[in-house]
Order: C-alpha cells, then sequence, then structure tokens
C-alpha cells in the first residue's frame, strides 16, 4: 500500500509560480511511474504530466511552462509550475502507476493522493 500526500498548493497572481510536491509513503516509491493530475471547477479531471523510469511527459497546455521531477530519496514528486494562469486554477493529484507512460498519461494507476488546490488569480 502506498499512501500520497500532495502540499504546496496556494493562492498566487497570474505569471506567478509554485511548486507542488506529492510525498509517498513505503520503501517502493523508485518502482513507480508518477503521474499530476488536475480538476478545474466544473471540469472533468485532466492529465498534466508524467515522469516514469526514462521520460518525462506533458500535456500541451502545461508544456514549456511545467516541469516534473523526482527525489527517489525522499520519496517525492515535483511539480514546478511557472507563468500559471487564471485557467490553471485546479486541484492538482498525484497518482502512481505501475506502469511506463505516454503524453497522453499511465494507463492505470494504482494511488491516488487527495489533492492539493491551486488558485490562480487574473
Amino acid at each position: 500500500q502506498v499512501q500520497l500526500v500532495e502540499s504546496g498548493g496556494g493562492l498566487v497572481q497570474a505569471g506567478g509560480s509554485l511548486r507542488l510536491s506529492c510525498a509517498a509513503s513505503g520503501r517502493t516509491f523508485s518502482s513507480y511511474s508518477m503521474g499530476w493530475f488536475r480538476q478545474g471547477p466544473g471540469k472533468e479531471r485532466e492529465f498534466v504530466g508524467a515522469i516514469d523510469w526514462s521520460a518525462t511527459y506533458y500535456a500541451d497546455s502545461v508544456k514549456g511552462r511545467f516541469t516534473i521531477s523526482r527525489d527517489n530519496a525522499k520519496n517525492t514528486v515535483y511539480l514546478q509550475m511557472n507563468s500559471l494562469k487564471p485557467e490553471d486554477t485546479a486541484v492538482y493529484y498525484c497518482a502512481a502507476s505501475h506502469h511506463y507512460c505516454s503524453g497522453y498519461g499511465c494507463p492505470t494507476y494504482d494511488y491516488w493522493g487527495q489533492g492539493t488546490q491551486v488558485t490562480v488569480s487574473s
């Protein structure tokens, strides 16, 4: 069992930056690909990006602005968000997968975090 806890959300002005963290419990963090998702008000959940053992992948809407990284020694994956826009406002979730991923995400996810709110004001 893996527990994921996101943090780092908050209120930021358009053009600003935030770094989200997703801390995982357990000793097998390095065996998982990690994905980031978001769900804005009144919207469906959408894929933001992912990192597996070979590469990182991003949705077109965040490419060039967001960066995913991981620190296996700290059991943590990060989402650095720059040049934030009001349309980035959402609850952001991390998820763990046993699969390789692609630009569309990972095939399935085994565990999900509870989410952290990001609000970007105009």
